[in-house]
């Protein structure tokens, strides 16, 4: 899962905004990446503890000549997964129900609703009056042309068979 499929799985969680959700998101992501950089432990109950370790300067081996190289002293972070976690994943602990959306319930006033329909419907339908006139004067103007010009030619053609 990728933190876009992430953020959609969420969303339902934010009454179905994304853009809520990606907030969420990155808030958390955040506040961990900042308090790992400040040297501090992140420890999520029954998930796991993010931690920040200091690797030692060694030496390693260039796989391609086999000749020996220094390796610099470096940072790095470790996620150290919760027994619970590790529980889950090996199969000793089932899974708890994923936690639902919200119900939306949504209040329906009567008497505003009527008022608004009435506006709505009497503009679609001048719209919808003006539309058809201008199609069918383009389409009756069209066939009398072409249907004139086929017949004269045909004549034209089979006097001249004729003739010789």
């Amino acid at each position: 899962m990728n933190k876009a499929q992430f953020i959609a799985y969420l969303a339902p969680h934010f009454g179905d905004s994304k853009k809520e959700a990606a907030r969420a998101v990155d808030i958390v992501f955040d506040s961990i990446v900042r308090n790992i950089s400040k040297g501090e432990d992140v420890m999520i109950n029954d998930f796991g503890k993010f931690k920040k370790v200091d690797r030692a300067a060694r030496k390693g081996r260039n796989p391609f000549t086999g000749e020996t190289i220094q390796i610099k002293a470096s940072k790095k972070v470790r996620f150290l997964p919760a027994k619970a976690l590790k529980e889950v994943i090996s199969g000793a602990r089932k899974l708890e129900a994923a936690p639902k959306p919200p119900v939306k319930v949504v209040a329906k006033p009567v008497a505003k609703p009527a008022a608004k329909k009435v506006v709505k419907k009497a503009a679609p339908k001048k719209a919808a009056a003006k539309k058809p006139a201008a199609k069918k004067v383009v389409k009756k103007a069209a066939p009398k042309k072409a249907a004139a010009k086929k017949p004269a030619a045909k004549k034209v053609v089979k006097k001249a068979a004729k003739k010789k």
